[in-house]
């Protein structure tokens, strides 16, 4: 900026000037008090304009750019450029402020360049004006061809389509300002494929002809190129462009042949393919819609033909079974078709789509043939009928052959049944309805040769055997019932209702009758008339001390043909009530609906056992009475008895000791030992025992002292039995004092033997001597 100080002429002094020109040298410095008013210096603005210059100028460097000058002239002033660009591509003059382009611009690559002049003092490189950013826009020059975004270009169209359909946008890109005027503009130019498509001001590419058929060319290469406006050129002006035809459903189906002959067994499985016919359709599989039909022949609901558009074929099944007995060939007139093709695209007006189908049927031996698929018999239950239906197989072929039939055991049901040669069905056994309501057997047909051998062809089929009911059940009660009645309820008190069923099948228009099968009674039974009866009381009050269950037998009868009546028994207890009414005491009775086999058998081995062990007590007491006739005791009586299945010596074990030393002590003598059944003497009889009354006796001690003798020669003993085995250590022999541990004898009072030696072993033996002992008063009742 720029600041002028003005003096007044008026009245001045030279004081006044020479202030005013030190203002101006120096305008930092503040004015003194005594100085007069003054003007304060402008910015001073920078005298030039934006610049240009044109890109890719041609002739020598550098180039003038333009001038940039300050109102400032002082001859000490110097021109400065700052920025990006400056020294490198722009320079300035320090003196004049002229600048110059020291390198060929390209505003493609750079349009714009933004700098800072400055002006500064030479000497004390100060800023005399405030730095000033300014612009060197470059100039466009049509310098640049157009460019195509891509080299190559893809695109489709469907085949037939119409003349201007679009295919494609292509973009070519001109690297020149458009705004100049044609420098940026593209001109496209098919030069190749121009016959079938053409190409718009836009790029836009388009058919040029109706006719492009997939089935002919299904690829189409051309190729466009971008020209500048104003006729500059280059190599890569141009680009590529493949096109693809898609493919549309405009062609018919056409036989490869007139006519089609197969050979087929007779035995074929129904759906299963027997040959296929060739047709040819330059359609895409996802276009071919080819549909078969039979125009001619009667035979279309036995064959059809199912289309593989994969494979341009139809594939030719049976939809029902061939018999060569019946029909040995088959012909007929094909037809193939497609009905979804589009009429304007139709590129074939063929006609040849008809063909002739010959099939021609083998013979095959061939399992026997049921004349039904399933059978249905009914036979009445509680029966035994020689036929209750019959089943039949023929051999399908020429031959004729013979067929046996058999039922196959794959169930339980099976053994109720048998079948003759002629496939009569009849049952072995009478059947129950209520367990076997319905039989399903498989019955087996086998072909058989001239020898009655089987052939190996062989067919099963179901039979059905629905078993018929018969009133053969009586009425039961519906659900057992537990009725209760207070032992004074008032006449015509309700106890209970009940119902029945019938395990025969029930009729809609069943009628059960109810009655009691006597009438001597307390109780009244009512018929409802609707399967159901009402149990009232008859007189009142119930002595439920007299009976506490009262057992109603009840008559149900059906109205069956034959009507059947069963008994039922109703348990009515009685129980104490409160004056409410409500039961207080009752006695729990079990349900009576009757005795099954089962517990009826379980009753009388209950039976048959409590009368053998009778028989044995009898056998028992006899025997003993028989020893105490003879003489013997009731411990040898047990010995027997408890020895005689024992595995060990038996009686042997009891004569290889002698008791008659511990009799002694009881006797105060000898016993004479038991025969034995060798010489050898018992170890017992070695010792005797001194009598329990003699001096010098020392009771219970010599006692322990004896058996500690016996018991060293017992060990010492190499020659004597094995005593050691389990079944010894039951009893202590017939002999012994203590007699046997059984317990077969502790109750009985037969014993001859005093157990009062006992009170004279001491207070050790007392409580024993006690249990043993004696009471003349006790009498033992058998």
């Amino acid at each position: 900026m720029q600041v002028f100080v003005m003096l007044l002429a008026a009245g001045g002094t030279c004081l006044g000037l020479l202030a005013a020109a030190a203002v101006a040298v120096n305008p930092d410095r503040p004015n003194p008090p005594s100085s007069l008013p003054i003007h304060r210096r402008q910015k001073r603005d920078w005298i030039w304009n934006q610049m240009h210059i044109d890109e890719e100028k041609n002739g020598s460097l550098p180039h003038y750019v333009g001038k940039i000058k300050s109102s400032v002239n002082r001859k000490n002033t110097k021109y400065q450029l700052k920025g990006e660009s400056a020294g490198k591509v722009f320079q300035v003059d320090e003196s004049t402020g002229d600048v110059y382009a020291f390198e060929r611009l390209d505003r493609e690559k750079i349009s714009e360049y933004q700098l800072i002049a400055l002006v500064v003092d030479k000497n004390t490189e100060k800023n005399l004006e405030s730095p000033s950013s300014f612009t060197i826009k470059v100039h466009d020059i049509n310098d640049n061809w157009p460019v195509f975004t891509h080299r190559v270009f893809n695109a489709s169209v469907p085949e037939m389509s119409g003349i201007g359909t679009s295919v494609i946008q292509v973009t070519a890109m001109d690297a020149d300002d458009p705004t100049v005027a044609d420098h940026a503009s593209v001109v496209y130019q098919l030069l190749k494929g121009e016959e079938h498509f053409s190409i718009r001001g836009s790029g836009l590419i388009v058919t040029a002809n109706k006719n492009l058929d997939r089935e002919k060319q299904a690829k189409y290469e051309i190729v466009v190129e971008a020209r500048d406006a104003q006729g500059l050129r280059g190599e890569s002006g141009t680009a590529t462009v493949l096109i693809s035809l898609q493919d549309v459903n405009d062609n018919f189906p056409i036989f490869t042949q007139s006519r089609y002959l197969f050979s087929v067994p007779e035995d074929i499985r129904v759906g299963s393919p027997l040959g296929s016919l060739f047709v040819e359709d330059p359609d895409e599989p996802q276009n071919r819609k080819t549909k078969y039909s039979i125009v001619q022949g009667e035979y279309r609901d036995t064959f059809t033909i199912e289309p593989d558009p994969s494979r341009n074929e139809g594939i030719i099944k049976p939809m029902k079974p061939l018999d060569y007995e019946r029909i040995r060939q088959y012909s007929f007139t094909i037809e193939a078709t497609d009905p979804t093709i589009d009429l304007r695209y139709l590129s074939s007006t063929s006609t040849k789509n008809i063909a002739r189908v010959i099939i021609n049927v083998t013979d095959v031996d061939e399992p026997p043939a049921f004349q039904q698929p399933f059978y249905h018999f009914q036979l009445r239950e509680n029966q035994k009928k020689p036929l209750i239906g019959s089943v039949l197989a023929v051999d399908p072929d020429a031959a004729k052959r013979s067929i046996r039939y058999s039922i196959r055991r794959t169930s339980d049901k099976g053994q109720f049944f048998g079948i003759t040669k002629q496939g009569n069905i009849y049952n072995e056994k009478e059947l129950d309805r209520e367990v076997y309501p319905w039989c399903n057997l498989t019955v087996e047909a086998k072909e058989l040769d001239s020898s009655g051998t089987p052939t190996g062809k062989e067919s099963i089929v179901q039979v059905h055997i629905e078993v018929l009911d018969e009133n053969d059940n009586a009425p039961e009660f519906a659900k057992p019932y537990e009725p209760k009645v207070c032992e004074n309820a008032a006449q015509g008190k309700l106890v209970v209702q009940i119902s029945a069923i019938d395990k025969d099948i029930t009729p809609r228009d069943a009628k059960f009758k109810f009655s009691l099968s006597t009438e001597d009674s307390n109780f009244t039974l009512t018929d409802n008339h609707d399967n159901t009866a009402n149990i009232t009381v008859k007189y009142g009050y119930f002595d439920r001390e007299r009976t506490k269950v009262h057992q109603l037998p009840v008559l149900i009868s059906d109205n069956g043909r034959p009507s059947l009546t069963g008994t039922s028994m109703l348990d009515v207890t009685v129980c104490k009530c409160n004056e409410r009414g409500e039961f207080t005491l009752c006695e729990e009775v079990a349900a009576q609906v009757g005795i099954s086999i089962q517990a009826l058998v379980a009753i009388f081995l209950c039976i048959l056992t409590i009368t053998v062990i009778t028989l044995l007590m009898i056998l028992r007491r006899r025997l003993r009475k028989q020893a105490r006739a003879h003489g013997k005791s009731v411990p040898e009586i047990h010995e027997q008895l408890v020895t005689y299945d024992e595995e060990g010596g038996g009686e042997m074990d009891t004569t290889s000791y002698d008791v008659s030393v511990l009799n002694s002590v009881r006797h105060g003598g000898t016993k004479p030992p038991r025969p034995a059944l060798d010489t050898r003497p018992s170890l017992y009889a070695q010792v005797q025992k001194p009598p329990r009354h003699a001096p010098g006796a020392h009771g219970p001690g010599e006692m322990a002292a004896m058996i500690e003798v016996k018991k060293d020669e017992a060990d010492h003993d190499g020659g004597g039995p094995p005593y050691d085995t389990l079944h010894i250590y039951g009893y202590e022999g017939a002999e012994s004092i203590a007699e046997s541990l059984s317990s077969l004898g502790t109750d009985s009072s037969d014993s001859d033997i005093d157990y009062d030696f006992l009170n004279d072993w001491g207070p050790r033996f007392k409580m024993l001597a006690e249990l043993y002992g004696s009471d003349p008063r006790e009498e033992l009742v058998y």
